[in-house]
């Protein structure tokens, strides 16, 4: 789309500051719900965005009749208003708040440790399911900072806003486009990268991969990262749990970068593998990933486009 002029950038960050304050000013709970409210306004007012997300849950989950697919699109609407909630609180939120808030499994815990004991980078592999904005924010306030790519905004002071509330416990977000060399050195000091991995993804920045048995352009940066700096990528997110009233964070079991013999085969091999891993987390909560992107928009040569 290309950056605002500075009349939109300025009405834009207006509206977006405004939301977000009027919302820090309540109680977490009004927020939530609010939020939650706005979420299932967006369904109903977005024709584009529920059509986007009736065809995706077409192609993942044919099996399933009508009825079922809509329940899981208006839980996706309910899921990001939850998180517009969430997020607004990030100004107020202490230490003790974010336990209370984000349970860690014990199992996910055990992962996490066995990884940070070999001494190398790990990559934390997630996807836009849950409260994805609070996994790094919280793990940076709970655990420890640690880096995040990010592509960065069109509108610079919205980018700004966003970013100050990321990086309140010392988090540093890294360009995804310009700071490629930044991501290499954390990983080979033995830090953490927090990289979003779940989105359709050009033929020059991907290759083909099943996701939920459709070939999905998937970015090759997580493998070529790894692969690179013999990082060890975890699995994880942070679904809401409606029995405990928390977000759970949940890691799946350490993932080694496979070395074939031949560099394109072993970027193929491991993309396969983490997008398998991030399937397995839409199919345990599909009420909370984010349908409404068009996941399987680039199709490899001679395929139709399966939005049409």
């Amino acid at each position: 789309m290309g950056k605002p002029g500075k009349i939109q950038a300025k009405a834009e960050y207006a509206a977006a500051r405004t939301v977000l304050d009027g919302l820090k000013m309540l109680p977490r709970e009004v927020a939530v719900s609010i939020g939650r409210n706005l979420g299932a306004a967006a369904y109903q007012a977005s024709s584009k965005l529920r059509r986007t997300g009736e065809r995706n849950l077409e192609i993942a989950f044919p099996e399933k009749s009508a009825d079922e697919r809509t329940h899981l699109l208006k839980g996706c609407f309910d899921s990001l208003g939850r998180l517009l909630g969430e997020f607004s609180q990030f100004p107020k939120y202490t230490p003790d708040d974010l336990r209370r808030i984000v349970d860690y499994d014990e199992e996910s815990v055990a992962h996490m440790r066995r990884a940070e004991a070999t001494g190398r980078g790990i990559i934390f592999l997630t996807l836009h399911l849950g409260a994805w904005e609070l996994i790094s924010f919280a793990h940076s306030a709970i655990e420890h900072p640690l880096h995040f790519m990010v592509r960065r905004l069109d509108n610079p002071l919205v980018e700004d806003m966003v970013e100050a509330r990321r990086t309140r416990f010392g988090n540093v977000p890294v360009d995804k486009r310009t700071s490629i060399r930044t991501a290499i050195k954390v990983l080979k000091d033995g830090g953490t990268l927090g990289i979003l991995a779940d989105l359709n993804s050009q033929p020059k920045e991907g290759v083909f991969v099943p996701f939920f048995g459709v070939p999905a352009c998937t970015t090759a940066g997580v493998a070529w990262l790894a692969l690179r700096t013999n990082a060890l990528v975890i699995p994880v997110c942070a679904p809401y749990d409606k029995e405990r009233d928390c977000f759970a964070f949940q890691g799946q079991p350490v993932i080694e970068p496979v070395r074939t013999g031949d560099e394109g085969q072993n970027v193929l091999e491991n993309t396969r593998l983490y997008t398998a891993a991030l399937e397995k987390f839409v199919r345990r909560f599909p009420e909370q990933w984010l349908w409404v992107h068009k996941r399987w928009r680039t199709r490899p040569a001679g395929e139709p486009d399966l939005y049409t």
